[in-house]
């Protein structure tokens, strides 16, 4: 396996990628993969121009192992072979994904675990609920890193992987990520939703070998609170 050398395109970072994945620090503001109103600037392009370098014709791809929403920004994991793809599908449950978040208020609470039901409705909002047959279950542990008294730096970890769980779980428990415009306050001056996937940990799909990838910590993480951010990584691989 060999890692990469950070290599850049607009809204993209690759920050490591071999043979069978590639692992990419996405900007907020980017679709993971073409929507109805994206079909060209999508992470999804850029990667598979990038395997492809250059060459209409060639047979390489990239495929869909999950998904970051638009405004989130952070780690990101593509396959490169529909094998590859399958095993990390497969094994989803043994990943461990550690995200920041920035909310408004401060949890009487240090840390937490978010149990519900998560269902979606026509207008494409999801929804705590208590109907068993319309609901999913999902899971959401967090813990307070900093606070200033009026908003909150959180580290999340997902323990399942539903369309928009953490930003409907935290304003489920009234602390709506900062810059939610679906599910938090309006925030006339809100510049972009304060979500950033820190990290990933998952086995390789060929090797088995446990890697650990870590983003460094956005700006905003310790800014917005008037503290330094907390420590930082730059993405590794795990021993």
């Amino acid at each position: 396996m060999s890692s990469s050398n950070r290599h850049r395109m607009p809204g993209v970072e690759i920050v490591y990628e071999d043979r069978e994945v590639v692992v990419i620090d996405k900007a907020p503001g980017l679709l993971t993969i073409e929507a109805d109103d994206e079909r060209t600037r999508t992470a999804y392009r850029m990667l598979t121009d990038h395997v492809r370098k250059g060459c209409a014709r060639s047979r390489e791809r990239i495929f869909i192992v999950h998904r970051l929403d638009r405004e989130t920004s952070g780690i990101l994991v593509f396959a490169r072979s529909e094998e590859a793809k399958r095993k990390l599908q497969d094994n989803w449950e043994t990943v461990d994904k550690t995200y920041l978040a920035l909310v408004h208020g401060v949890p009487k609470a240090s840390e937490g675990v978010i149990s519900t039901l998560l269902a979606e409705n026509t207008a494409l909002r999801v929804y705590v609920t208590p109907d068993a047959a319309k609901g999913k279950p999902a899971r959401t542990a967090w813990r307070r890193l900093q606070d200033n008294g009026d908003r909150s730096l959180l580290s999340i970890d997902l323990l399942t992987g539903r369309k928009h769980q953490i930003r409907v779980h935290l304003a489920h428990i009234g602390h709506p990520v900062v810059g939610d415009r679906k599910y938090g306050p309006p925030e006339p001056g809100a510049k972009r939703l304060m979500l950033h996937a820190y990290s990933i940990t998952f086995n390789h799909p060929h090797t088995g070998k446990r890697l650990t990838f870590k983003t460094e910590a956005p700006r905003w993480a310790g800014k917005a609170l008037g503290h330094e951010p907390p420590e930082t990584a730059q993405p590794k691989l795990a021993d």
